[in-house]
């Protein structure tokens, strides 16, 4: 099909004031139950955070047995980007740079450890964020991080980050 007649198709699933039309009516919509828990996503506010919580204490365990291989023992050290930092070559690591606790634990349930993406409990990603957030200084190390808490950190660097929804007047979440 030629891009002359995909556009106005496109057109017409996109409305002149930004939103989405309704569609072309086809197929049904999926049931919760039908939708695996790794093609949710935790927003900036919280939402689609699941049940589930941790300390940084559980965290370092967890950390030393799934990501220190790769992280460094300390979280400092690398090969692969550091999450604690900044030192003598990382100066943004994950933990002070990243916008959002929310979204850094999502990433930490949807894409580590590195050869086992998605093998992490809820329980183990929220431990995992709470070390990688006290290493860094943000939460002390009993804090529990869970769908409640974790969205009320204010990470160190969240306001050097532009947020291009809220100048367009909408925000996703």
């Amino acid at each position: 099909m030629s891009m002359r007649k995909l556009i106005p198709a496109a057109a017409v699933l996109f409305c002149a004031n930004g939103a989405w039309a309704e569609g072309p009516g086809l197929g049904q919509a999926l049931s919760a139950e039908e939708i695996p828990w790794y093609a949710s996503y935790a927003m900036p506010d919280g939402r689609g955070l699941p049940e589930g919580g941790g300390t940084a204490a559980v965290g370092a365990g967890i950390y030393d047995g799934k990501c220190a291989a790769c992280h460094g023992a300390t979280g400092v050290e690398g090969p692969v980007t550091p999450p604690v930092g900044p030192n003598d070559i990382w100066a943004k690591p994950a933990g002070r740079y990243w916008p959002y606790a929310t979204t850094l634990f999502d990433y930490i349930r949807r894409a580590m450890p590195i050869d086992a993406p998605k093998s992490l409990t809820n329980d183990e990603a929220y431990a995992l964020a709470a070390f990688i957030l006290y290493r860094n200084g943000v939460i002390g190390e009993a804090e529990a991080m869970n769908a409640q808490t974790l969205p009320a950190v204010v990470m160190p660097n969240r306001d050097n980050f532009t947020d291009v929804w809220a100048k367009q007047g909408a925000t996703p979440w």
